[in-house]
């Protein structure tokens, strides 16, 4: 059974082809139109009759970050026409009281407001389909309240709109997040609506252009990790903004299950960004909702941490004189000093580059010029360069694991992107952490974690009660509890003794529990799994490297320190301290 699997970045789209217990990558640089990109890089991998084909994608984030998405309204109930714009009354910076959040997706004037009320236990107040202004607009979010306990009055608004917009897409909240809170629910569906017809049009010319090329028809990769059919995806392209690192923990957690470790930290840096995610028990840590570009999107995520700090990060100083690495970035283009593009701001990558840590020639064909690295980096030393970045990744590292009540030193280290194996010791070194992992295809590890991936098609449902009246749950899934007249919960998984579990849960996280308290169930969250292929990396004759000293990987390159040795069996690097 071929199975290929193609992630789109930002400066390169990856391939990876299993076929019969071989291996074999491809690399190229991303293109414009990204439906190019992935049948350029299939045809790296050698792919030709393939059976299962799996795809991630930055379509979704980029529209968002850019906002290039469609024309969209905004509905809602009469004299709630702001809550876009109110959103929750925090500030966007705790110490500047005048930074802005970023704008909302849909402006006011095409926020409107239909008179009628429903309440948490039944209406208040008649559905007025008259009172619905005409307006026009591509796509449409509806968004009324209590609507994720009874959205008949949703229903009926949104049957209302698809009759006098045909042509429109129209999105209701308990379509896409069925859960209150009534910004979080609106911001999500606002999103989802702002994305639908960017997101379509690219799956359907990437659909035509696989069908033309040979390819089966694409497997989406979602954010929680697991995959959907074009369609799906289509139809809620909210639910894939993070398409391509969640691609990347899934193919963390299969190196580390391969390696027989349970529980690791998923370390991805490629140009832009790092992302980090806790695996626990051989699965990756999933949350509920994930702030995007500014924007909650309350749906089933991988957990990720990201920080601007990557490889085409670029360094500079502050006003008191201090050295700084990012959020700028480089980015493909130019890209850093030493890809001889015209950059002239130093980068990390001309850093590591001066250190000696990378080859003068890249994956995908990419020469480096050491010259213009070193003009760029003219009296600043590569050493410090890759301290400060370090020192953003370490807090990175921190959140997902000692903030969340996790010792770094139980855990591997899953190192992988571009550049991720270039920093893996020296990080885990700061942290306690005595394994490290470098797959062999650490360059290309999202498009593997595409061909590992199940399809999977999460599921919520609102009770928002006492869990003593909850009645049956179901077998397996989550819940979201907490003590009656907290504000927030913990996500606990299902089991018999349910209030056992999240007391255990709080005490861990706060350092107490209540246990003759009321819990309060707010929410059960299931999935339905068609699990993923398996399949065995293929091995070579094993091989023992001691640091200092640069291993060359395809698509990545490892710097292993002094101090670290290392065991390859052409499956895995793995490094210990000694």
């Amino acid at each position: 059974m071929a199975i290929l699997g193609v992630d789109v970045g930002g400066t390169f789209t990856d391939a990876v082809l299993l076929d019969d217990g071989r291996i074999s990558t491809g690399k190229v640089l991303t293109a414009a139109r990204q439906e190019e990109s992935v049948l350029a890089a299939a045809r790296a991998a050698g792919a030709g009759a393939v059976e299962r084909f799996a795809h991630g994608t930055t379509v979704a984030t980029n529209a968002l970050l850019e906002r290039k998405g469609a024309r969209t309204a905004f509905v809602t109930n009469a004299g709630f026409e702001h809550l876009l714009h109110l959103r929750r009354q925090t500030r966007a910076r705790l110490y500047r009281p005048c930074a802005d959040w970023p704008e909302p997706l849909v402006p006011l004037e095409r926020c409107h407001g239909v008179r009628g009320r429903l309440g948490p236990d039944g209406e208040l107040e008649p559905l007025e389909l008259t009172s619905l202004p005409e307006f026009d607009a591509e796509s449409v979010a509806v968004c009324l309240l209590h609507a994720y306990r009874d959205p008949a009055h949703e229903r009926a608004v949104a049957a209302e709109l698809r009759r006098r917009l045909p042509g429109a897409r129209v999105v209701a909240s308990h379509e896409i997040a069925p859960e209150f809170r009534e910004y979080e629910r609106a911001s999500t569906t606002a999103a989802d609506a702002y994305l639908g017809p960017v997101v379509a049009r690219y799956l359907d010319a990437l659909t035509g252009a696989c069908e033309a090329g040979g390819l089966p028809e694409p497997l989406v990769m979602r954010s929680s990790g697991g995959v959907a059919t074009p369609a799906e995806a289509a139809a809620h392209p909210a639910t894939i903004l993070v398409s391509g690192p969640a691609a990347g923990v899934v193919g963390a957690a299969r190196i580390a299950a391969l390696a027989g470790i349970d529980d690791a930290i998923a370390f991805d840096m490629g140009g832009t960004s790092t992302d980090v995610c806790v695996i626990s028990g051989g699965k990756a840590e999933r949350a509920s909702e994930r702030i995007v570009s500014g924007l909650p999107i309350r749906l089933p995520t991988v957990d990720l941490h990201t920080v601007g700090a990557g490889g085409g990060s670029l360094v500079w100083r502050d006003a008191g004189g201090a050295l700084r690495v990012g959020p700028q970035s480089a980015g493909a283009d130019p890209g850093p000093a030493c890809y001889g593009r015209g950059g002239r701001q130093p980068t990390v990558t001309d850093a590591n580059l001066l250190l000696g840590r990378v080859p003068e020639r890249l994956a995908g064909g990419v020469e480096l010029d050491r010259s213009a690295a070193e003009r760029a980096l003219s009296g600043i030393d590569p050493a410090a360069v890759v301290e400060v970045v370090n020192a953003e990744m370490l807090r990175a590292l921190r959140v997902v694991s000692v903030e969340r009540g996790h010792d770094p030193a139980a855990f591997a280290l899953v190192a992988f992107g571009g550049a991720g194996p270039l920093h893996a010791c020296e990080l885990a070194e700061e942290l306690g952490i005595r394994t490290v992992l470098v797959p062999e295809v650490a360059g290309v590890l999202s498009a593997l974690g595409l061909v590992a991936a199940d399809e999977r098609r999460d599921a919520v449902r609102s009770y928002l009660g006492p869990l003593a009246e909850a009645g049956q749950l179901p077998d397996e899934g989550e819940a979201d509890l907490r003590y009656a007249g907290q504000s927030f919960e913990l996500t606990v998984p299902l089991e018999d003794d349910l209030a056992g579990a999240f007391h255990r849960a709080h005490e861990a996280q706060y350092g107490f529990a209540e246990p003759g308290r009321e819990i309060e169930l707010v929410a059960v969250r299931t999935a339905e799994l068609r699990h993923g292929p398996a399949f065995e990396l293929p091995s070579s004759t094993p091989s023992e490297v001691a640091g200092p000293a640069v291993v060359e990987l395809p698509g990545s390159t490892c710097w292993i320190p002094p101090g670290w040795v290392g065991a390859r069996d052409g499956r895995t690097l793995r490094l210990t301290h000694s």
